[in-house]
């Protein structure tokens, strides 16, 4: 499989953050209109990791200066439709944005704002460009019960008008996935389909209570690796495990691409998924991150089909644009 097919192949994204993917030159813009000059070099710095972070925690430093950004309605709008539109350019037909809306309201702004902002930018995106999208909230390790519970009560007004479930983000070392069962249990009532971050920094236990809270995904998985057991529990249940793999080897889930579980998931029929994380942080896109898969000799052309169907399984949108997501596939491949 060459670079050519990864590029043109219609692909579905399901973990992309918002705020790990704005480019430097709308970062730069943004920042300036907030009267702040920066050179583009030197956000590059501070917007990008290096392969060789050493933890999570060092790669979500980079996170700082584009929350920074997100903080008015202008600049959530320009992000999304940014991200958006650059997805579409290698054949994206599908992608969920993931944003923690709790984190853009220190000017003041509502949730209602902030999601009708991120709503609007991405509505934009669809209408210049051949991509369908939907938003995931994400709910945050390290803030609050209530502030956690408030967002989701607000964000479920959206189900179905761009808001398509949530999420769990931040530090899963510091703070892990059991001990927010009860946001999960308001998930469950609001009706709102849930992705968990887990498995990101070695914990097994960590996506065996994901799943026990019922997600219908998993963000990242990686510590399931040679874990038979659990592996089948997700196959099974028809968990999705949402991979990332330049982020994974950044944040070292794993140290090099010779122990990525992508073949290990994939033969015990885990549906998977492959995604950026975060375009900028980890400067890449969705066709770099199935070429290095290929370059590892994990990936073959013969799987494409099946991975963008199991995507497509997972994607928590509804049926009408699954069925259009569907025929995507089916016409680009003249099926």
């Amino acid at each position: 499989m060459n670079r050519f097919i990864a590029h043109n192949m219609p692909k579905i994204e399901l973990h992309c953050h918002l705020d790990g993917s704005l480019s430097p030159k709308l970062v730069q813009r943004l920042l300036k209109e907030q009267g702040e000059d920066r050179t583009l070099e030197e956000l590059e710095g501070k917007l990008t990791a290096p392969m060789d972070c050493k933890s999570l925690a060092e790669y979500l430093e980079r996170f700082d200066l584009p929350l920074r950004c997100l903080q008015t309605k202008e600049g959530l709008y320009a992000a999304a439709e940014e991200l958006a539109l650059a997805a579409a350019k290698e054949q994206v037909k599908y992608i969920e944005v993931r944003f923690a809306p709790s984190f853009s309201t220190q000017q003041g702004l509502s949730v209602r704002e902030i999601l009708e902002s991120v709503r609007d930018g991405l509505k934009s995106a669809e209408q210049k460009a051949d991509i369908r999208t939907g938003i995931l909230v994400c709910t945050m390790r390290n803030l609050d019960r209530e502030t956690n519970l408030s967002m989701l009560k607000e964000a479920r007004e959206f189900l179905g008008d761009s808001v398509v479930g949530c999420d769990l983000a931040g530090d899963e070392k510091a703070y892990p996935t059991a001990d927010f069962a009860e946001l999960f249990t308001a998930a469950k009532e609001y009706g709102m389909p849930f992705t968990i971050h887990s498995g990101e920094c070695g914990s097994a236990q960590n996506v065996r209570d994901a799943v026990e809270l019922g997600a219908g995904r998993i963000g990242h998985g990686i510590a399931m690796k040679g874990n038979s057991e659990l592996m089948e529990l997700c196959a099974k249940k028809k968990i999705g495990v949402e991979l990332c793999p330049t982020s994974n080897l950044q944040t070292k889930a794993v140290t090099d691409m010779a122990e990525y579980p992508f073949l290990e998931f994939y033969e015990a029929g885990i549906p998977l998924s492959v995604n950026t994380d975060n375009r900028t942080v980890s400067d890449t896109t969705c066709t770099d991150e199935y070429m290095r898969l290929v370059e590892a000799g994990v990936f073959k052309e013969a799987m494409c089909e099946k991975i963008y169907m199991a995507s497509l399984h997972s994607a928590f949108c509804g049926d009408d644009v699954k069925q259009l997501l569907w025929k995507k596939w089916m016409s680009m491949f003249d099926i």
